[in-house]
């Protein structure tokens, strides 16, 4: 995928800006940052089972639990 340029200098100023916290905004921030980013993995692992994106890859797993090449965890 590429960046356009108003994106990268859009991505260079928040990297600037994330460079130049003090670390206790910078704590706050990752927290922050990692509630942002499970929200949308999560948004996006249900859109793909909505779309039926998954269903082979479950498949496939349950063919190999099948044929024995599975474990115990």
């Amino acid at each position: 995928m590429e960046i356009g340029e108003k994106m990268t200098r859009t991505i260079e100023e928040v990297v600037k800006a994330v460079e130049q916290l003090p670390q206790d905004q910078l704590k706050q921030f990752r927290a922050w940052f990692q509630e942002f980013d499970s929200e949308a993995w999560d948004e996006q692992i249900e859109k793909d089972m909505k779309g039926r994106k998954l269903d082979a890859l479950a498949q496939a797993a349950i063919a190999d639990h099948q044929a024995g090449k599975s474990r115990k965890l």
